[in-house]
């Protein structure tokens, strides 16, 4: 029979679960309490969320949360970043976090949208560029074809009011001579 702190746990662990874009699974084992309190802090710093789980009880709350491809990801010591937001920030952070320290923190994998990531596909999510960079090339690709449109446009009114003001030009220096 699950203790009440136990069942506590499960429904924490559920709501993360239920509320997440993305859930990475890490293997701590070996990293020491200085560089854990780092990995949080940076985490925290990207709204990631990043809890050490006991398996059965995440076991459980995959289940009850119908998540069940959750369980394909936690095996052994395990640490997990729920993500809210943009499912690249915490492959990224993670990432970083993993080659700026030169960490023995690896990722096991992660779900996204109900699919298992394995390790490499994490690590692959991890180097694309956000969605404000995507939005922010897109709009420049876009911008470039009515830039030009825009000049070839302009080109032969701006060449008639040159003219123009040519010929004014010349007409105030007839009237003044």
């Amino acid at each position: 029979m699950p203790t009440e702190k136990n069942e506590a746990a499960v429904e924490d662990f559920k709501q993360w679960l239920e509320g997440a874009t993305i859930v990475i699974s890490t293997d701590y084992s070996g990293l020491p309490v200085g560089e854990m309190t780092q990995l949080r802090r940076a985490l925290r710093a990207k709204e990631v969320r990043y809890k050490v789980v006991k398996n059965t009880l995440a076991y459980l709350a995959a289940d009850a949360s119908g998540q069940t491809a959750i369980k394909e990801i936690i095996q052994g010591p395990s640490a997990v970043a729920f993500g809210y937001g943009e499912p690249t920030e915490p492959a990224k952070a993670l990432s970083d976090f993993i080659r700026e320290n030169r960490s023995e923190l690896t990722i096991r994998g992660a779900v996204m949208d109900g699919r298992v990531l394995s390790p490499v596909e994490v690590e692959q999510l991890a180097r694309l560029p956000t969605k404000d960079q995507l939005i922010a090339q897109l709009l420049g690709q876009l911008q470039g074809p009515i830039a030009g449109l825009v000049h070839v446009i302009n080109g032969p009114i701006s060449g008639l009011a040159r003219v123009l003001q040519g010929h004014v030009d010349n007409m105030e220096q007839q009237e003044a001579s």
